[in-house]
């Protein structure tokens, strides 16, 4: 079984909510997947009509989620509403509402809304619309200067809460008494303002979406005039004011950034003086710190638009008896830049050249993995004169001219040969001449 409480566009089933749409007044439970932080406090958030919230002590241990339809303690009798937030969260928010425990009354929650609850609930609602036409005109027969926008019956029907919006204060004594003959309940006046109103009503604005305050604004800021000069804006009341009869809430979103931007340009009070004659301020786009002048100080003639730079920069000349030749900018002849080419600085065979021990050529290697360089010790050389006519040495493969290698390690290798001093050479050719051959035998007895 489905109930329809009268909240902002939601229908609530009775142990659950599903597919409530998140209004401006549903705070997001973001400890919601941690049971200490639901078990921290006993209190709870409930919703009611018309953007009203109250905090109840579940003194019961009733075992609550969020989107549970309750009954609370009120006075006199009990009301119906929606469990919006449990847990850690509801100490927050009722530090943020300023909620007080000494000044105000600690009310309890009953139970869990039953059917008998919910089918006074829904007959209690549907007096409200007649009960409000009726209301109006009890107050404009006493000629009270207020109008009804809303009224909200207690769940249980005993108690009614009349909104209304007045300009000035109004003595609705004798009002209460009339209604509350004529309805047999009690009654409650809350004044409102125009623009709650407007948000408990909704609507589309003129910029094609929904208003503001009905979404997700939850509080209310004075608006005036001079955020619609600052950003100039057209002083029109039919383009400033919304439904609400009131300027629209979004002229104060930006106008920050247009106050700050105003501090880029110049004053509008100040004249511009050139050679031919002088320029007067006509308009400005802030947000691009562009000015316009004309040379006329009434309607537009000769328009010129620079930016708030040179517009500094004339004023500073001005101020030193120096007047320009005219208010353009002074063009620059910048050079064009070559186009560079990454593939043009990189050789696509960098990677192809590599050394005995794999380590590239890059500087960064430099440390344990480069080798040690050999130190070369120089030697005297030896005249090709001084050298045996038939040296019987071996000569390496590598030296022959059909096998010559050009890799700088072993071009760079020293010379065995060439290193040996002439003594050692004579002792080895003595040594090689008395060697007997391999192929002749000793003497046989």
């Amino acid at each position: 079984m489905e109930y329809k409480l009268n909240l902002p566009g939601c229908y609530l089933k009775r142990k659950g909510c599903s597919g409530i749409k998140i209004k401006k007044l549903n705070t997001f439970d973001w400890l919601s997947d941690l049971p200490q932080a639901q078990e921290a406090t006993d209190w709870v958030e409930v919703q009611f009509k018309n953007t009203r919230k109250g905090y109840y002590l579940n003194s019961n241990k009733i075992p609550l989620e969020k989107g549970d339809i309750i009954a609370v303690e009120s006075s006199p009798g009990h009301d119906i509403g929606e469990v919006t937030l449990v847990g850690a969260l509801v100490l927050k928010q009722m530090k943020k509402t300023h909620y007080r425990f000494d000044s105000q009354e600690v009310k309890r929650v009953y139970r869990k809304a039953r059917p008998v609850d919910m089918e006074k609930f829904q007959e209690a609602k549907g007096l409200e619309h007649d009960t409000m036409l009726r209301s109006r005109k009890i107050a404009e027969n006493l000629k009270l200067n207020m109008k009804i926008g809303d009224v909200e019956y207690q769940g249980d029907g005993n108690k009614a809460i009349f909104y209304y919006i007045a300009d000035d204060r109004v003595d609705f004594r004798q009002l209460i008494k009339v209604l509350a003959e004529a309805f047999r309940v009690r009654i409650e006046m809350k004044q409102i303002g125009a623009r709650q109103e407007a948000g408990r009503i909704g609507g589309i604005g003129p910029c094609g979406r929904e208003l503001c305050c009905a979404t997700w604004m939850t509080t209310f800021v004075s608006v005036s005039t001079s955020a619609a000069r600052h950003q100039d804006i057209s002083l029109n009341p039919q383009k400033l004011a919304g439904q609400c009869a009131k300027l629209k809430c979004c002229l104060n979103y930006e106008v920050d950034s247009y106050v700050e931007a105003q501090k880029r340009l110049p004053s509008r009070e100040i004249e511009l003086e050139i050679k031919d004659g002088s320029f007067y301020f006509f308009k400005a786009d802030i947000l691009t710190n562009h000015i316009t002048y004309s040379t006329d100080r009434n309607f537009p003639a000769n328009l010129v638009t620079i930016t708030g730079t040179r517009a500094f920069e004339i004023i500073g000349l001005n101020r030193k008896g120096i007047k320009p030749d005219s208010l353009a900018e002074v063009e620059h002849k910048v050079e064009p830049k070559k186009p560079i080419d990454l593939l043009e600085q990189e050789s696509l065979t960098r990677f192809d050249k590599r050394r005995g021990n794999g380590v590239n050529d890059n500087p960064s290697n430099n440390g344990s993995h480069n080798k040690k360089k050999k130190k070369i010790i120089s030697r005297p050389q030896i005249n090709n004169n001084d050298r045996p006519a038939n040296p019987q040495v071996q000569t390496d493969s590598r030296s022959q001219s059909g096998d010559e290698r050009t890799h700088p390690r072993h071009n760079d290798r020293p010379q065995r040969n060439g290193n040996r001093n002439q003594q050692s050479r004579d002792t080895d050719r003595n040594e090689r001449r008395e060697r007997p051959k391999r192929d002749e035998k000793p003497n046989q007895e």
